[in-house]
Order: C-alpha cells, then sequence, then structure tokens
C-alpha cells in the first residue's frame, strides 16, 4: 500500500481522494451550506414567526403563540408557543429553564432549584384547592334550607339559594384560600383604573377595591389562585375608539400586547394557557375585547355584565356581573313602600335601546295603564326611584346587550324584578336560584304581561318581595365591603371557577 507523505504537497494533490477532501468538498460546503440557511429561515418564518395579518376578533396575530396544546401529564404545553420563546436561549436549555426565568444568565441550577420552588408552591395550592373541594362536595349533601356552619354576621337559608349549606361552604373556603395577583404592568388611566359613575361603574368599583389590597389579594405571585389583568375595557374605549371609523382594532391590539407582555414576563399565564387567569368588564364590548385573543376568549375566567350566551358567554367557566349604574347621589337607597301601599302592578322607565325594548315600548307606551306605567321618558317633576318603590314589579328589559342595570335597582327597591331577555345569564346564578325571587317573561309573551303578573297571587308576591328584600345583601355596594356584599359575591363567582380548574406546571423533564 502506497502511503501518501503528509508534508508532500506534490504527491497528496495528485491523490483522487485529495480532490474531494479539498476542491470538491469545499465547492460543496459553498453551495449547501447556504441554500440549508435558506431553507432553515424559510421554516423558521413559517412555524415561528407571526404572519402578517388584519387584526379582527379571533383572528388576530397573536394566534400564532398558541398552537393546538398538547396535554402532557394533565398540564398543558403549547409547541410553538416553546419554539417562539427559547430560541434566545442556548440551544441545550431545557424548555422549563427558558420559560420560568428569563434572565439567570444560563444557570441552570439555579434555574432547576426555582422551578422546584415554584412546582412545589403550586402543588402545595393544588393540595389545599382538592381539600376544599372535597369539603364543599360533601357540604353539598346537606340539602336542608339552613346552613349548618356558624357564622358571626350571616348564616345562608331559604331557597333564594340552590344550596344553602353548599354556598356557605363554598364562601368560608373562599375566605381561608383565596388568593388574587393584580398584574402591576400597565399605565393609568387605561389600566388599574374605572369608571366609578355611569352605567360601567360595577367595573370600576372592582378595579378600585382589588388595587386598594384590602381582600383577597397578594404581592406573591406563586401564591396566587387566579391573576387579574387590570385593564378596563369602559376606559380603552373611552381613550382608543374612534366613533367615525367605527374600528376596534385599537382596543384589541392593546389586549393582545398587554396579554403578549405578561406572558414572556410571568410563567403563569403559559402553563394553563390563561384558564388560572381573569379579565372584568361591564361595558357592552367586554366579550369582543377578549375574542382578540383566543384563549382570553375560550380559556380564562370572563366576568362579564355582557353575559350572553349568544355571544359566547359559557357560564362554566365565565361570570355573570351585576350592572349597578353608581351616580354617587342617593346610591345606599335601599327599601321602599310595603307591599300593602304600592299601587303599581309593572313600571318601566327608559329610552329606545333594542329590539326587546323597542316591543315593550311599542306594546305599552301609549296605552295610559295605570297598572302597567311603561315611559321612554318620565314626566316632569316624577322621581325615578319614586316610581321603582312604588311599584310590586319592575320590568328588566334587556337593551341592545342582555345586561341590564334595572335588576339592580328593582332589588334595592325592593320591587320583584322582571326579567325579559334572551340568552341572558342573570348574576350569581351558580349559587342563587332567581325563580324564587324574580320573574321571567318570554320576549314573545311582552303583550301579555298585566295578565301573566295579575295572575300571581298575593300570597306568592309576598314571598317573591320577602326574598328579594334578602338577596339584597348580595347586591349592595359598600364604601368598604362587607362579607356577602357584591364585591365578596363577584370574587366569589371568580373563586368557584377556579375550583373547577386544575393547574399543573410544566416542571422538568
Amino acid at each position: 500500500m502506497m502511503m501518501i507523505p503528509c508534508n508532500d504537497k506534490a504527491d497528496s494533490s495528485r491523490h483522487p481522494l485529495y480532490f474531494w477532501s479539498s476542491s470538491s468538498w469545499n465547492l460543496v460546503l459553498i453551495l449547501v451550506i447556504p441554500l440549508l440557511l435558506v431553507l432553515f429561515s424559510l421554516l423558521v418564518s413559517t412555524f415561528v414567526i407571526p404572519q402578517p395579518s388584519t387584526l379582527s376578533p379571533l383572528s388576530s396575530p397573536w394566534t400564532w403563540r398558541f398552537g393546538a396544546p398538547h396535554i402532557s401529564n394533565g398540564s398543558f404545553m403549547d409547541s410553538s408557543f416553546m419554539v417562539a420563546e427559547t430560541h434566545k436561549h442556548a440551544a441545550n436549555m431545557s424548555f422549563s429553564d427558558a420559560f420560568i426565568d428569563k434572565d439567570m444568565d444560563n444557570n441552570v441550577t439555579s434555574t432547576t432549584t426555582r422551578v422546584a420552588k415554584r412546582n412545589s408552591k403550586l402543588e402545595k395550592l393544588e393540595a389545599n384547592m382538592a381539600k376544599a373541594r372535597f369539603s364543599i362536595k360533601e357540604a353539598a349533601r346537606v340539602r336542608n334550607l339552613t346552613s349548618v356552619h356558624q357564622d358571626p354576621d350571616y348564616v345562608p337559608h331559604g331557597p333564594i339559594y340552590r344550596n344553602a349549606n353548599a354556598f356557605h361552604r363554598y364562601y368560608l373556603e373562599m375566605e381561608k384560600l383565596f388568593k388574587i395577583y393584580v398584574y402591576r404592568e400597565g399605565e393609568l388611566p387605561m389600566f388599574h383604573n374605572g369608571p366609578c359613575r355611569s352605567i360601567y361603574s360595577s367595573e370600576g368599583m372592582f378595579i378600585h377595591e382589588l388595587e386598594k389590597g384590602t381582600f383577597y389579594t397578594t404581592q406573591d405571585p406563586d401564591e396566587a389562585l387566579v391573576y387579574f389583568l387590570p385593564f378596563s375595557v369602559a376606559m380603552l374605549v373611552r381613550y382608543l375608539y374612534d366613533p367615525e371609523s367605527r374600528k376596534t382594532d385599537a382596543i384589541g391590539r392593546i389586549v393582545v400586547d398587554y396579554v403578549n407582555l405578561i406572558s414572556g414576563r410571568y410563567p403563569y399565564w403559559n402553563r394553563s394557557l390563561g384558564a388560572d387567569h381573569f379579565m372584568l368588564s361591564c361595558h357592552d364590548w367586554g366579550p369582543l375585547a377578549s375574542s382578540y385573543v383566543p384563549h382570553l376568549f375560550g380559556k380564562s375566567i370572563r366576568v362579564l355584565c355582557n353575559a350572553n350566551t349568544s355571544e359566547g358567554f359559557n357560564p362554566a367557566k365565565d361570570a355573570s356581573f351585576p350592572e349597578i349604574n353608581l351616580t354617587g347621589e342617593g346610591d345606599a337607597i335601599l327599601g321602599g313602600l310595603s307591599p300593602s301601599r304600592r299601587s303599581i302592578l309593572a313600571f318601566f322607565a327608559g329610552h329606545l335601546h333594542g329590539y326587546i325594548r323597542y316591543l315593550l315600548l311599542n306594546e305599552w307606551r301609549d296605552k295610559h295603564d295605570p297598572d302597567v306605567q311603561v315611559y321612554d321618558q318620565l314626566p316632569k317633576g316624577v322621581s325615578y326611584m319614586s316610581k321603582l318603590q312604588n311599584s310590586r314589579f319592575c320590568l328588566c328589559p334587556s337593551g341592545y346587550e342582555v345586561a341590564s342595570p334595572r335588576i339592580v335597582e328593582a332589588i334595592y327597591a325592593e320591587c320583584v324584578p322582571v326579567l325579559i331577555s334572551d340568552s341572558y345569564v342573570p348574576p350569581f346564578s351558580d349559587v342563587l336560584n332567581w325563580k324564587w325571587f324574580s320573574v321571567q317573561v318570554a320576549v314573545r309573551d311582552i303583550p301579555n304581561i298585566k295578565n301573566i303578573l295579575m295572575g300571581i297571587s298575593q300570597k306568592r308576591y309576598l314571598r317573591l318581595q320577602r326574598r328579594v328584600k334578602q338577596v339584597q345583601r348580595h347586591f349592595v355596594v359598600n364604601p368598604t365591603p362587607k362579607r356577602y356584599d357584591v364585591f365578596h359575591m363577584i370574587n366569589h363567582s371568580i373563586w368557584l371557577r377556579r375550583l373547577n380548574t386544575q393547574i399543573q406546571d410544566f416542571g422538568l423533564s
């Protein structure tokens, strides 16, 4: 066998293998490597980089971050998001490391410790939740109308509750365990703020109470059971919506960017795809605003006044939010005339606003019936509140959207609410049994309202009215929230939905 001296350039250059190991291989590398780089670039742009698209509800650039979730050991993992987020880190770094600690300078040992601690905290929270679920399940077995649990403030009782004992147990467990983390990102006036005087003031009331940090909130996100996205849809509309263009893309873009921000900065959104996060809106466009982020719309807890099942409201995960018109004048006026002194059978006053009101006004406005008094505008000098307090039944028709502040106004005036709506889920209906303190009239029966209400016996009316007085405590807005009032009941609705969700972190694999 002829040996080729490694230092003999003349001889080695003539060897057939030298050609392929030198010139030809260099040529191949020169031609192939750029092609491979181009192919790789195309693949990355196709599967990772968001493609240009028109921002629209449920079809936003956000969707690239969330592909079809892969379920692994009961937890959600999104492969497209994993690729998008880990390209910034070393190729040999695990997804969990990059996912949980983005500024750790490749300190894998440090990250492992953090992941273990975070997982152990989450496991402890979920263990406590499991105990609460068991306790509530046991309480639900007691079907009597009065809770068996002691309480210095109030013991739920009566048929206004679907199960008084279970509700009381739910509530007491909430007081022990429920923790909310309010993301600090976002600036005034569209974040951490809301209207205090308007039909959207429920939104502002709740946001301001959470910002005070007096009830349920925690400064440690690892202790939280739910995470609040503190944007106000009413404020977004006020500052971003252009009535002339009628475009809502600016509102959608803010919501998309905010979820993008917190999902990139914290691990909590990604580990559940938003299932333990909640938004809150009393503005009609709450559902629209949420639709720009598909997982916010489909997985997160949405607390909405516009609780319309025909527009995607899902009572299993979304909570109905009572619409309360706070004007700053007489908000705390509760009560009215005794039942025997209420001379008006049914009352409504409100402008034409949607087809249900059109039907109601068209049918009853010009009849001048002393029993069924329906106005699009009250006569001069007539008090709206006095009319409510002098009526046995208060008509609560939906407007363009399903919610109406008249429901809570009726309850404040101890007037039996008459709900006239389609596809509406009343507030707190997971624990309150509305049929025992309200009347529901189908839209098609608007012409028969008088006959329907006249057909309710005096005995039944007195029971309904007495229960309205009892349920009133759950809708009252207090300057400082009191147990079982509307602020705590809203939190209770969120707590119930979190109880139905089990969150598992990815951990290390």
